[in-house]
């Protein structure tokens, strides 16, 4: 199972990439543990500056603007 983090404080881009998250690993089959983190401090703390940021098994692999849904599919 993964463990993916979005990271962002609640703007629409962060909604957006967390429901894509979401539709992606359904479509694939694959098993998330899927955690929306706002606060700023912990987003700061993955070094994150742009939002939205997805973190996958404690790696930042995206941060600023909505990630592709191939790109997304290639995390999984």
């Amino acid at each position: 199972m993964k463990n993916i983090k979005v990271l962002g404080t609640g703007c629409a881009n962060c909604k957006t990439t967390q429901k894509l998250v979401e539709e992606v690993a359904k479509e694939k089959g694959v098993e998330i543990e899927l955690e929306k983190v706002e606060d700023i401090q912990a987003i700061m703390a993955y070094g994150v500056m742009s939002t939205p940021g997805v973190v996958v098994d404690g790696k930042v692999v995206h941060s600023g603007g909505i990630p592709s849904r191939d790109k997304i599919a290639a995390w999984l």
